[in-house]
């Protein structure tokens, strides 16, 4: 995929220069903003309001692990003035594409200050078997800083000051929007943060046990007073290959003895893998969770507030059973 980024730098690079845009606000005061992914874009959106034209890569439904960006997204990385990325490896691809599009945006990682989970700090949480063995795939990962920051809301209240901050430092003549709307919605997400922890207290610690697509869900479960147990692809990423025969028995044994009467799958990872393991461990698979990108328009998922009311709620339901 890096090889392909550069291949395009060219075409981007003929792209830009004919679409120069100052790395300040244009004429009118906008600023001109691009987002990685849907959810930071719905993050940035919030904040930003009407001061600023955002432009999201990697929209609803769309997974940021595997996306490769084309000649028309770094033409849009050219332009902007601000680029907010998650950080923490999350956007494989990011590097490459804004060393090729030229672009001389200020980019700003929302992760910064936020302590992050290492992968094998996880695989405690998730290690349902004590006598498990990691597979090649767990080694690859161990140490891997978890990307998922957004799955504990306290982060994302974090994320939230650094988008204020970067856009008040941008934008110094619009600062008073940018802290209003950040204060607004900072009370809407501790509303949510307090709403997810009733909804979690309500299980007992027992039932408190999560098995997933990928491992997607370390800050939730860290935060919330979940166990992750195990999950299908044994990976940070979705990038990573379907697990062997002998590891799918291996996890719906897993399953058996943890009790669950659920497993989960998710929105940007294909449930039929999910559907066999839930079918070979005689569990239900529960409505799929919205993890790395938010939803379509219309869907339960289409903004990060009903993205995690929704998993709380779906989670709630399928584990208290």
């Amino acid at each position: 995929m890096i090889r392909k980024l550069f291949a395009l730098i060219a075409t981007a690079g003929v792209l830009a220069a004919g679409c120069a845009a100052p790395a300040v606000p244009k004429a009118g005061g906008v600023l001109q903003v691009v987002a990685t992914h849907s959810i930071l874009g719905d993050l940035v959106k919030n904040v930003g309001g009407d001061k600023i034209a955002l432009l999201v890569l990697v929209g609803a439904g769309g997974d940021a692990h595997t996306f490769e960006p084309t000649p028309q997204d770094m033409e849009q990385i050219a332009k902007a003035g601000l680029l907010f990325e998650n950080g923490l490896e999350f956007e494989g691809w990011l590097d490459a594409a804004f060393t090729a599009s030229d672009s001389k945006a200020q980019r700003v990682a929302v992760s910064a200050g936020i302590e992050p989970l290492a992968a094998d700090e996880e695989g405690e949480a998730h290690a349902a078997d004590e006598a498990d063995d990691h597979s090649a795939e767990d080694e690859d990962h161990d140490g891997e800083a978890d990307p998922h920051i957004w799955q504990s809301v306290s982060n994302w209240i974090l994320a939230a000051k650094n988008v204020r901050d970067a856009l008040i430092k941008a934008d110094a003549a619009n600062a008073t929007t940018y802290e209003a709307n950040a204060a607004a919605y900072t009370a809407e997400l501790e509303k949510l943060d307090a709403d997810i922890f009733a909804q979690a207290n309500a299980l007992s610690a027992a039932q408190r046990i999560l098995f997933t697509s990928h491992d997607a869900l370390g800050y939730f479960a860290a935060r919330y007073g979940f166990e992750v147990a195990g999950s299908g692809l044994a990976s940070l990423s979705t990038e990573a290959a379907d697990p062997s025969a002998a590891e799918v028995a291996e996890l719906v044994q897993a399953i058996k003895a943890a009790g669950v009467p659920a497993v989960f799958t998710e929105n940007t990872h294909n449930s039929q893998l999910m559907d066999q393991i839930a079918l070979e461990a005689g569990v239900s698979l529960a409505p799929e969770l919205y993890t790395d990108a938010l939803g379509e328009p219309g869907s339960a998922g289409e903004t990060y507030l009903k993205m995690m009311r929704n998993n709380i709620s779906v989670i709630a339901g399928a584990l208290g059973k």
